[in-house]
């Protein structure tokens, strides 16, 4: 059973992204790294603030729903209410989904994929590479420790 829902809530993850940037890359121009937000500024393409706006919606929306769906998970689908319980049961789905974005999404989604080329940008390095993507993935590792309590707590309290 964990492991469908492991499953569904990385789907829900992958979704979320897609909503997110809809047809065109730039929308999620707040995923790029600097060099390519600034030759995307320098072509004319968009600006400082439409994407500041953009990541700002995306980001509440995203953990806004993705909180959301954890909490269901746990409390209404698995009937868990105890703290420690609720707690593993977080962090168990926190760090598949920071591993999945940064492997799935990260490595394999926008590093073989068209979609996410920028036109004008082709020459700038936009993929993590593997040592990024793992020193990012250690960092956040460490946060969803206490983001799972952080859920957990919901869950307890509700």
């Amino acid at each position: 059973m964990i492991a469908l829902q492991l499953a569904l809530y990385c789907a829900l993850f992958t979704l979320m992204v897609k909503l997110g940037v809809g047809n065109d890359a730039l929308n999620g121009l707040f995923f790029y790294p600097r060099p390519v937000q600034e030759r995307v500024y320098a072509l004319g393409l968009t600006d400082p603030a439409t994407v500041a706006r953009r990541r700002k919606r995306f980001m509440i929306a995203f953990f806004g729903v993705m909180a959301a769906a954890l909490v269901l998970i746990i409390r209404a689908w698995n009937g868990i209410r105890a703290f420690r319980a609720a707690y593993w049961q977080a962090l168990l789905f926190l760090e598949v989904m920071n591993w999945y974005d940064g492997i799935v999404i990260d490595r394999l989604w926008v590093g073989h994929s068209a979609f996410w080329v920028i036109p004008g940008t082709e020459d700038i390095p936009f993929v993590q590479t593997w040592p990024q993507v793992l020193k990012k993935r250690s960092i956040l590792t460490a946060i969803w420790v206490a983001g799972a309590a952080v859920v957990a707590g919901i869950v307890a309290l509700i």
